[in-house]
């Protein structure tokens, strides 16, 4: 997620919101020429990930830096790199989210890797969503790793270390980003053109990750999907057996959307959870904040501890392809009334 406009809270020469640790960092070690040969960048999607990678190739291989370990993004070099053009530049990642990264594309990043750079200093891969690297894919990225060419340099994104194997975060320079402040993100999103009511929604829908904040409000459907499925909870919740079961029908015939479903749900439920428990922690849907309260105070901790296990479970079952039908209805038939 470039971002070009101004905010006070930006880390103004590299051009991205938030994360000004994990930018000096870099910068000093693009600066005084200590750059390892294999970085991970972790943290949720849409946080900021991918876009610090990319400024990090570019202060890498930009040919007329402001200062040192500064891109300019403006030359040749930071705008092929800024488009994935860039003749020393790999991106490997899975056809589609949620797939997987298989060997064959590892194999031939290595033979790549052993040709020397064509017209930068370095030779620079990026891996996206490392963490769906199949275990033969992981495997294969640890030999590159230990015998990857002085000129090359590996930058690895994930959800998480843990998501990957230990020996490959071990020879990993690893930088945890977490969620953009929400203040500062709701400040970002009204200069660029929010109200201040989307751009506080948005901030905490999104939980503090400029890229899916923005994602959302270049969406309208995705936000009135999601407004209609908060609406259909709320009428959930006083149903029949008969009612339930016949929404839980209904669901269960499209698992991509369910998926988005039981997504939004969650969030809901951990704001209940939040609320019951008394923690001063913001909630996401703080559009539906009379609603997470009144259930907060007729639902004791447990039963709202129990709610979003069942949804946690609920997720990690249909990805195991359960009956998608039938996981809707015990899932809804164990939901309070």
């Amino acid at each position: 997620m470039p971002i070009t406009e101004h905010v006070a809270d930006i880390t103004d020469n590299w051009h991205i919101l938030g994360h000004a640790w994990a930018v000096e960092m870099l910068r000093q070690h693009v600066a005084r020429g200590t750059t390892r040969h294999a970085y991970l960048i972790t943290g949720p999607p849409g946080v900021g990930r991918g876009t610090l990678a990319l400024r990090f190739a570019q202060a890498l291989n930009c040919t007329q830096p402001p200062e040192p370990g500064v891109p300019c993004l403006t030359c040749r070099d930071c705008l092929q790199i800024e488009k994935g053009q860039h003749a020393d530049l790999s991106i490997l990642e899975a056809d589609t989210e949620g797939g997987a990264l298989k060997i064959d594309r590892v194999r031939e990043l290595r033979h790549n890797l052993a040709l020397k750079p064509y017209q930068s200093r370095h030779r620079i891969v990026i891996f996206r969503r490392f963490h769906e690297a199949t275990e033969e894919a992981s495997n294969a990225l640890l030999k590159t790793l230990e015998e990857a060419p002085s000129y090359a340099i590996l930058i690895l994104t994930a959800d998480s270390p843990e998501a990957l194997l230990p020996t490959i975060v071990s020879r990993c320079e690893v930088l945890r980003l977490q969620p953009v402040p929400l203040d500062m993100l709701e400040a970002f999103l009204k200069e660029n053109g929010g109200t201040a009511d989307e751009a506080r929604l948005l901030a905490h829908v999104s939980a503090g990750s400029p890229g899916r904040a923005m994602r959302l409000k270049g969406d309208p459907a995705a936000l009135a999907f999601r407004n209609a499925k908060l609406t259909e909870l709320q009428a959930l919740l006083p149903a029949t057996r008969a009612q339930r079961f016949a929404y839980a029908d209904k669901l269960g015939r499209d698992k991509v959307g369910m998926r988005r479903v039981l997504e939004l749900w969650t969030s809901f439920w951990r704001d209940v959870l939040i609320r019951s428990g008394g923690a001063s922690t913001p909630i996401a849907n703080i559009d539906r904040q009379h609603e997470i309260e009144s259930l907060a105070r007729r639902l004791d901790l447990s039963a709202a501890r129990r709610v979003v296990t069942d949804l946690d479970r609920a997720r990690t079952q249909l990805e195991a392809n359960v009956n998608a039908r039938l996981l809707a209805e015990v899932l809804l038939l164990g939901w309070p009334r």
